[in-house]
């Protein structure tokens, strides 16, 4: 669907004007993200006037990040980072470091944040970053003087009140320490909440490390009891088993069930009887793969689409299941842990097929909805122990997906469909009330 031939088109006599980077048949992630906003829309009542605010980032910031190599040459490397709204709150999102990190990515992943952080209805607003680098070809030095780099080129919007990083694919504790040392020494005080994601040493948060798995598992959980699947026994097939994955693998193992397939960079594996989830965990730890491990079978990462699973869990990269792949799913229940795993053609298929997708925007949002608690204790620089984080982080979960799910049965709409219409009410809501300046 082109932008100018949305539902949205007649309402948005300026639509025509979009650049072409903003439009849907240009880019392929923000593409993705433009028609789930006019499947939306006639959902929106009167705040459908506002709907074209969700079609354009507030702010695109495109850098030169210029650093030393260790072989004396000077390489530069393309940085983003993208606010895409900001009416509730500053904006929030993480900083990936990837090869194929493109503007489209990035765009979508913030627009995906603004919609995450508002289905779960904590106060941000929604933003991402990125570098285009393979991280594996860096040495720590260099991995930190382009992180430094990079944080000084985007410190002008960036900040604790106005937009917050944390870590996202390839990026960790370690990367966050140095964005918030190099954004404090240039700013002249130390500013622990200008990202979230630290090490606890310097003002990060218990539980933050395992929380966006333990989000997918909770609202994984909960769906399973509206569709009748006792997760005690359910076999489980999970891509990508590293700080999502092999979170929620290892809690679907705990309470009962059988992780059956596991793929990621290395490959794909495979054991009828269930993996052993703690020694699987070691051995990623070890080596940085699920390749070699000796207690499986190894399968083509093709056959991993056929294999007998009662809950799918794709936590790798965006536009994995596609329209070539979707059909062939046997899963009842799709969890999505990486953000933008499924495209719409895809969503179709599966609905046609009675597959429950939960959606990335309440399903991977126990990551930011703890990075939320790390950011309120650093203000307050008052720290709460584990416990009390994981329970209130159950309890914004499932209360949110309660909702989402409501939304969903009154409207005959599909969760996905549900949580945008939760969050983009909210967001717009925000925006008529606020209105324009000047």
């Amino acid at each position: 669907m082109s932008q100018a031939s949305g539902p949205s088109a007649a309402a948005a006599p300026g639509a025509h004007l979009l650049p072409s980077y903003l439009q849907a048949d240009k880019l392929g992630p923000w593409g993705i993200y433009l028609q789930q906003v006019d499947r939306v829309i006639p959902y929106l009542g009167n705040l459908a006037r506002w709907a074209e605010t969700l079609k354009r980032p507030k702010r695109i910031l495109i850098v030169d990040v210029p650093i030393h190599m260790d072989d004396g040459t000077v390489a530069h490397f393309e940085g983003y980072r993208v606010q895409h709204n900001v009416s509730r709150g500053p904006g929030k999102g993480g900083v990936r470091f990837h090869q194929d990190v493109t503007l489209s990515e990035v765009m979508a992943l913030s627009a995906w944040m603004s919609v995450k952080n508002a289905a779960v209805n904590v106060p941000y607003g929604g933003a991402k970053g990125g570098i285009r680098v393979d991280p594996k070809k860096l040495s720590l030095g260099e991995l930190e003087r382009i992180t430094r780099r990079y944080t000084s080129e985007i410190g002008i919007i960036i900040g604790p009140n106005k937009d917050i990083p944390a870590p996202d694919v390839n990026t960790n504790e370690q990367i966050m320490a140095w964005m918030m040392d190099t954004y404090s020494m240039n700013t002249g005080s130390t500013a622990t909440g200008v990202v979230t994601g630290k090490p606890v040493d310097l003002g990060g948060s218990l539980g933050r490390r395992e929380a966006t798995g333990r989000g997918v598992f909770t609202v994984g959980a909960e769906a399973a009891k509206h569709i009748g699947l006792d997760i005690a026994g359910s076999r489980v097939a999970i891509q990508g088993f590293g700080n999502v994955g092999g979170v929620a693998g290892k809690l679907f193992a705990e309470a009962g069930a059988r992780v059956v397939a596991v793929q990621d960079h290395g490959g794909t594996i495979y054991r009828e009887a269930g993996l052993d989830v703690p020694a699987l965990l070691k051995h990623v730890q070890e080596t940085g793969s699920v390749s070699g491990f000796a207690q499986a079978e190894v399968i083509t990462n093709d056959q991993f689409w056929d294999v007998d699973c009662d809950i799918l869990i794709p936590a790798a990269l965006e536009q994995q299941i596609t329209a070539a792949n979707a059909g062939r799913i046997k899963a009842r229940m799709i969890i999505e842990g990486a953000n933008g795993p499924t495209t719409p053609e895809a969503d179709d298929i599966l609905q046609e097929r009675n597959v429950l997708v939960l959606p990335d925007v309440i399903a991977n949002a126990g990551g930011v909805t703890v990075s939320y608690f790390e950011w309120v204790q650093d203000f307050s620089s008052f720290f709460w122990d584990e416990d009390e984080i994981n329970a209130r982080l159950v309890k914004i979960m499932k209360g949110a997906f309660a909702g989402i799910w409501q939304v969903a049965q009154d409207n005959k709409v599909s969760l996905r469909t549900a949580a945008f219409i939760v969050a983009c009410t909210r967001i717009l809501r925000t925006r008529e009330l606020r209105g324009l300046y000047p």
